[in-house]
């Protein structure tokens, strides 16, 4: 009687810990397969990778965008306009399943998101106004430069900077930060700066298209910098990570991420599979 007794206790206890113990947390990816529905975070002022044109968001992101959409058998999508500005606490805070724009690779953020698989290379670049003599980094001692605020040629510019200072120079006059990186070009064309620095895809193409305007000058890489942009998602969120990363690689292996490279900038980009992440990347 006991020992039934004793067993009928334990077995109870069992069955209230079973029904004590919490589900397991469903993943950011179940959601989206779950729902097919789908929400993520954008700055369509990044021409030619995310802008607006119509009233709709195009470019070489959403393009690929796109196809992972499709690969997740998402039904419905939602694409959030955001300022680049918001764009990384946006993800931490939830507010939207994974970034869709391009986020330059560096030690800091590789700590905090997990990066995708490249989607283009992302060397920062200067331009300069049509005629101007510069042709070397040293030519910008004394320049006023600039770059994005928050972006991934910020640290790329104050490096610049400092290394020109070492080195005996006069470093920039000063570095002027912009919301967007449209509005650099426009203070590259009407005198306010003497330079912008920024990743060299998306240069090349507004050196093109504005070529009685504006030039590409020269590299501006800082050492040990990584030079790769790529999508990013919460730490958390590895399977989603995993899964966008398939996508582009399918498409890279394929041959589409090269087609849509000659579309959107006229030249294709070599996409690594490694070495593209500095140590200690989530």
């Amino acid at each position: 009687m006991m020992c039934r007794r004793i067993f009928s206790l334990i077995a109870g206890a069992a069955c209230i810990a079973t029904l004590a113990a919490p589900a397991s947390a469903e993943t950011t990816l179940e959601k989206i397969k779950r729902t097919g529905e789908l929400t993520v975070g954008t700055e369509a002022a990044f021409p030619p990778f995310e802008f607006v044109k119509d009233g709709k968001i195009v470019g070489y992101g959403s393009d690929i965008l796109a196809v992972v959409v499709q690969d997740l058998g998402v039904k419905k999508t939602n694409q959030l306009d955001l300022p680049w500005q918001g764009i990384l606490p946006g993800v931490l805070a939830g507010k939207f399943d994974f970034v869709a724009t391009t986020v330059g690779i560096n030690e800091e953020r590789a700590k905090r998101y997990a990066y995708t698989l490249p989607i283009a290379d992302g060397v920062p670049y200067a331009m300069k106004r049509k005629g101007d003599p510069m042709a070397k980094v040293e030519d910008l001692n004394g320049k006023v430069v600039a770059t994005q605020l928050a972006s991934s040629t910020e640290p790329v510019a104050r490096a610049l900077d400092a290394k020109l200072k070492a080195a005996g120079g006069a470093g920039f006059k000063e570095l002027k930060l912009f919301t967007a990186f449209p509005e650099s070009y426009v203070a590259l064309a009407n005198g306010e700066v003497d330079a912008v620095i920024q990743s060299l895809p998306a240069l090349a193409v507004v050196a093109k298209e504005k070529s009685d305007v504006f030039e590409l000058a020269m590299p501006t890489p800082i050492d040990g910098g990584f030079t790769y942009l790529a999508w990013v998602t919460r730490p958390d969120d590895k399977d989603l990570r995993d899964a966008i990363s398939t996508t582009i690689k399918k498409m890279r292996d394929d041959g589409r991420l090269a087609a849509l490279q000659k579309k959107w900038f006229g030249f294709e980009m070599k996409i690594p599979d490694s070495g593209y992440l500095p140590p200690g990347a989530q």
